[in-house]
């Protein structure tokens, strides 16, 4: 309204009234026993996991992609699996579901399917979000058992990344390549240069209109205008790599705060929980959003935060 563009941002909001749907679904959970939704959404992400390796194996030797499950894309993919192989890892260690072994697996194979995506960010985030599960659950071990668990951690990890070594070293060449093209030849025209080229556009857009930002259509317009003037280049993207960013641009400083508050008061309310609860499967709700807390916000940093369907059902689901 105050950037007059609420006629033309319209049909943009679309994809976030999956948010709308959040009192009809919380209203379902609520009166389900939390034990048995708990642990139904164990075994589900299980499921999950081992489905996502299949496709992931298929896409990737069979159909030389990366693998994008049924989303249609590798970030969005790597992402919900990363989510079902922490709720996987978190029932085997909360106790909330005896078959832990099966478990085990599923986010090995959860895991394998993330590395098949070759999403970096979700690379970095998955390790993380694995030690705040561990953390959270170091009491019900002792000092033996924790550095046990660790030490398996680290083969594990090891075996999944010498099954994967060819995604992760392709990746890791695709990205020294585009930075020495960035760095010699100042070429925006790969993957990373073009992330580098819509952070320098979307900052610039920000300074001339910081507070409110300029709408949703008129930001698509400028990165289509900044990349023609300023890199010679005719590319065009629905967001701006940067979960905060394109907030920012479309949104303003209000609405970049808006957002970073719903990540601040999850995680504040995890943590008081995790502080003051030992109700196992309030324990567990709690780190559920802590590692969706790490997710993410380490994937949006380099990718989209929200206004994709499947991303916002989810954050809505593990909020």
């Amino acid at each position: 309204v105050v950037n007059g563009r609420l006629a033309a941002d319209l049909r943009f909001f679309l994809p976030l009234i999956t948010f709308l749907l959040f009192p009809i679904s919380y209203s379902t959970w609520s009166i389900t026993e939390k034990t048995a939704l708990a642990r139904i959404a164990i075994l589900a992400s299980a499921a999950a996991c081992f489905g996502a390796l299949a496709i992931a194996v298929f896409q990737y030797h069979w159909l030389g992609m990366r693998a994008e499950g049924g989303a249609g894309n590798a970030i969005v993919f790597a992402t919900t699996t990363c989510l079902a192989v922490m709720l996987c890892l978190a029932g085997a260690l909360s106790g909330i579901e005896k078959h832990w072994k099966l478990l085990v697996l599923a986010a090995m194979a959860g895991a394998l399917a993330v590395v098949y995506s070759a999403s970096r960010m979700i690379w970095v985030a998955m390790p993380m979000a694995g030690i705040a599960v561990l953390l959270v659950n170091r009491r019900r071990f002792t000092n033996a058992s924790m550095a046990r668990f660790a030490v398996i951690g680290v083969v594990v990890a090891l075996v999944i990344a010498a099954i994967g070594s060819r995604v992760i070293m392709d990746r890791t060449d695709f990205l020294v390549s585009d930075w020495d093209a960035l760095n010699a030849n100042d070429d925006h025209s790969t993957a990373l240069g073009l992330r580098v080229a819509m952070w320098e556009i979307g900052f610039a857009a920000v300074r001339e209109m910081p507070i409110f930002g300029h709408g949703i259509s008129a930001s698509r317009a400028l990165m289509k205008q900044g990349f023609h003037e300023q890199f010679g280049l005719s590319a065009g993207f629905s967001h701006f790599h940067n979960g905060f960013l394109t907030a920012m641009v479309e949104a303003g400083l209000l609405g970049a705060l808006a957002l970073a508050s719903i990540f601040i008061v999850a995680a504040w309310n995890a943590a008081r929980t995790l502080r003051l609860r030992v109700d196992p499967v309030e324990r567990f709700g709690a780190t559920m959003i802590l590692v969706a807390v790490i997710t993410y916000l380490t994937g949006g940093m380099a990718g989209i935060l929200v206004g994709h369907d499947i991303l916002d059902a989810t954050l809505m689901v593990f909020l």
